[in-house]
């Protein structure tokens, strides 16, 4: 199953569907942390058998990676990684993912967006920045 927005996926009665092979959802820093938790309950509740992500981008948001710096969610070394590439690989725990849909023309950002799989994301501040997030919507 495959959805834009998991919150509206909510009202939906789990009795009257199968079990998940594979949920997919919108992933990584532009999607909010309402969208984020509705994915974890329906992850669990669906007992869905793998998390896939989409669109983490955000559908081209371009300019939001010339302001924001994702690259210290990375470990070091980033391997002179670009902010593109960081938020892509960060992505893959927005929520927790075992696979991410990308759209692109373009071979180029293909390969560098495979090259960002070798990093390691450092899951400690990833659970600060939800936690974070968590927090600012408390306030």
């Amino acid at each position: 199953m495959a959805s834009w927005d998991t919150q509206s996926l909510g009202v939906v009665r789990v009795e009257d569907l199968p079990s998940l092979d594979v949920l997919m959802v919108r992933a990584g820093f532009l999607v909010g942390i309402d969208l984020l938790d509705a994915t974890t309950v329906l992850r669990t509740a669906w007992q869905a058998g793998e998390t896939w992500g989409m669109s983490p981008f955000g559908g081209g948001h371009r300019k939001v990676w010339e302001d924001f710096d994702p690259r210290p969610f990375l470990r070091p070394p980033h391997d002179n990684l670009s902010r593109v590439q960081a938020a892509f690989r960060t992505a893959f725990h927005l929520p927790t993912a075992s696979a991410m849909a990308v759209g692109t023309d373009d071979p180029g950002h293909l390969a560098q967006l495979v090259r960002a799989l070798n990093a390691e994301v450092d899951t400690a501040i990833v659970s600060q920045y939800l936690r974070a997030l968590h927090g600012l919507r408390q306030s």
